[in-house]
């Protein structure tokens, strides 16, 4: 069989009378014909066809820049509380009632807390108790002795001298009867020593009543009075201690947070973790309100302090408020290259709140800013939409590339300052091959 199928061979010297070689021709046109349509629309597609993308419209907004002056700089950050106020207590104790809560609006001398108070009560009065001892004493020492005082030392000196007298009689009689060897000498001894301590008796007796006469001494007075001041000071000091049990607010305000509830320990001294609390609440005048910014150190030079400048936020940006720079903080970030701004809002109302996220946007001198007047638009669209400056808008089923000019990032987005008008169809996340004049069409969904 191998040697048989190696005999094979193939005759190609014999073709088919019947086949044209034009037919074939016509065949290989045909399909070359074939081949370059399907070629030339593949290219065609791939030139001309629409890409998909991503469409968003945008609106604009009011951005609160007066008609009177023109923006030198916009810059983003938070509306907070020029003053927050943490209130501690003065005193030790725990919390009997407290009479606030968050949101609640009080009060300058308004009670908010009162502590447990029956400690400081009970040494308040035995601090009285002790002021009016020693009152007492004072008024004892300056109205001096009794008259029944005198009379008693007067009747002593009396007496004493009739003692002394008698005690000299005798020692006369004595003295005679010793001279005529009567009594012996041992009993005039004994006359003579009874004679003297009557005269020492007297003599002490009249010194008492000279002191019953003239009274206490001025330094016994002095200290007593002494006295009498510090126990007043005790009694003020227990007297503040007492008041100082119903904390109280200090301004006028609203309170942000609740620190402590009832039967909750309130310290003035070390605060742990889970230990006693160190203050019961925390306020602030929410008629006093700033916006906190941190400006670039590339654009600090195009403020000043009193700038000008009108505030948005971004839960209400169709409102605007008036807002000066009212400080500038001393020194720079330098991890962030910045410097803190704090701008005074000059007109807040009961919308603003504290921690807001808002936008201020800085004028120049050229006109005093009117706050109720007409305002150019402003528009939000997200950063990812914005690529070297520019952005491309939809028109005709075609990207068109704008230049614009953006201002800061917030949570609407990044802010175009010019090169919109707003209704315009928006491509977020352009194509990296996207060009100024190229197909697009909307993706599905």
């Amino acid at each position: 069989m191998d040697s048989e199928l190696k005999s094979l061979r193939i005759d190609r010297s014999k073709r088919n009378p019947e086949a044209s070689p034009w037919a074939t021709r016509w065949i290989i046109a045909g399909i070359s014909l074939l081949l370059l349509l399907g070629a030339g629309n593949f290219v065609y597609s791939r030139i001309n066809g629409a890409t998909e993308v991503e469409i968003l419209r945008v609106r604009a907004v009011d951005a609160g820049s007066p008609a009177g002056g023109s923006v030198i700089l916009n810059a983003t950050g938070y509306i907070v509380a020029a003053h927050k106020i943490q209130v501690a207590s003065k005193v030790l104790g725990r919390v009997a009632w407290i009479g606030v809560d968050k949101g609640d609006r009080v009060t300058e001398g308004q009670v908010i807390v009162r502590l447990e108070d029956d400690e400081y009560r009970a040494q308040l009065q035995q601090a009285r108790g002790q002021l009016m001892n020693l009152e007492a004493r004072l008024r004892e020492l300056e109205n001096g002795s009794r008259p029944e005082e005198i009379e008693v030392a007067k009747a002593n000196v009396a007496e004493a001298r009739a003692d002394v007298e008698n005690a000299r009689v005798n020692l006369e009689r004595v003295r005679k009867l010793v001279a005529e060897k009567i009594l012996a000498v041992q009993q005039l001894d004994d006359a003579q020593a009874r004679y003297d301590a009557q005269v020492a008796r007297l003599a002490a007796l009249e010194k008492t009543l000279d002191l019953v006469l003239k009274g206490p001494r001025e330094e016994q007075i002095a200290a007593v009075r002494g006295q009498i001041e510090q126990a007043k000071g005790a009694v003020a000091f227990y007297e503040n201690q007492l008041r100082n049990t119903e904390i109280r607010a200090p301004v006028t305000g609203t309170i942000l947070e609740r620190g402590v509830e009832k039967g909750e320990f309130v310290t003035t001294s070390f605060v742990g973790e889970r230990g006693a609390k160190g203050y019961v609440v925390t306020l602030a005048d929410l008629r006093d309100l700033e916006a906190e910014l941190d400006i670039s150190q590339n654009d600090f030079a195009k403020l000043k302090p009193k700038q000008r400048a009108i505030i948005t936020t971004d839960a209400y940006p169709d409102r605007k408020y008036s807002g000066v720079i009212g400080e500038i903080s001393p020194e720079a970030n330098r991890q962030k290259a910045t410097v803190q701004v704090k701008v005074k809002v000059l007109d807040p109302d009961d919308l603003l709140r504290p921690e807001m996220n808002a936008s201020v946007a800085f004028i120049s001198d050229e006109k005093e800013p009117d706050a109720s007047g007409p305002s150019r638009p402003v528009i939000f669209v997200p950063s990812s939409a914005v690529r070297n400056n520019a952005v491309f808008v939809v028109l005709n089923g075609r990207a068109v590339r704008r230049t614009v000019r953006t201002g800061g990032v917030s949570s609407q987005g990044m802010r175009i300052e010019e090169g919109l008008i707003g209704g315009e169809d928006v491509i977020v996340n352009p194509p990296s091959e996207l060009k100024d004049g190229d197909k697009v069409r909307p993706r599905q969904g």
